[in-house]
């Protein structure tokens, strides 16, 4: 399947991470993923990963709902 590589991008156990991470932070996932990656030396190497992945799952939602339309 085509999403398959994004189950296993993310695996069972990191599920949700990224978004309590954004919580926490009190911003989007989005505004979280942008200060990361704006501010990586504040940040793990598997956060900076985190962003980077929940940044392109992004751009893959746009593509497909351009698509759609």
């Amino acid at each position: 399947m085509s999403s398959d590589w994004i189950q296993k991008a993310i695996g069972k156990k990191d599920e949700g991470k990224f978004s309590a991470k954004a919580e926490r932070a009190d911003m989007s996932t989005a505004e979280f993923a942008n200060h990361v990656l704006a501010n990586k030396d504040e940040y793990p190497a598997k956060t900076e990963k985190q962003a980077n992945l929940a940044k392109t799952l992004a751009k893959v939602r746009k593509y497909k709902a351009d698509k759609k339309s």
